[in-house]
């Protein structure tokens, strides 16, 4: 009986597209953690970086968990109604809305500030 599951090669680029996705989180949170504490005058802004950080180790180890359940379950013959969810897109996509909408607010302020002087 032929299978449909090529073992390893759809979970692994799921896996690697992740892995990228983290890396720009952690490039951007890097990012954030070096320049808006200088351009915005204030030591606390580096959390925003910080929270970037654990956020992307936490992307991280998802996608390793999730790998390694997805390649499990496809490996069973007929139990692919196991299959994981897709809680940490959700998750990552409440953290992007959320820096985006702190962004947002931060530029609307920083705007209003200089406009008035």
């Amino acid at each position: 009986m032929s299978t449909l599951f090529d073992a390893g090669l759809q979970p692994e680029r799921t896996e690697l597209a992740w892995r990228r996705t983290a890396l720009a989180l952690a490039a951007g949170s890097l990012v954030a953690f070096r320049l808006l504490p200088a351009v915005l005058g204030n030591a606390w802004w580096s959390l925003g970086g910080v929270a970037g950080l654990i956020v992307t180790a936490a992307v991280y180890l998802a996608a390793r968990r999730r790998y390694r359940r997805v390649n499990d379950v496809l490996r069973r013959e007929g139990d692919h109604a196991r299959l994981p969810g897709a809680g940490a897109i959700l998750a990552l996509a409440l953290f992007i809305f959320t820096i985006g909408i702190t962004s947002l607010a931060v530029v609307l302020v920083v705007a209003l500030h200089v406009g008035s002087h």
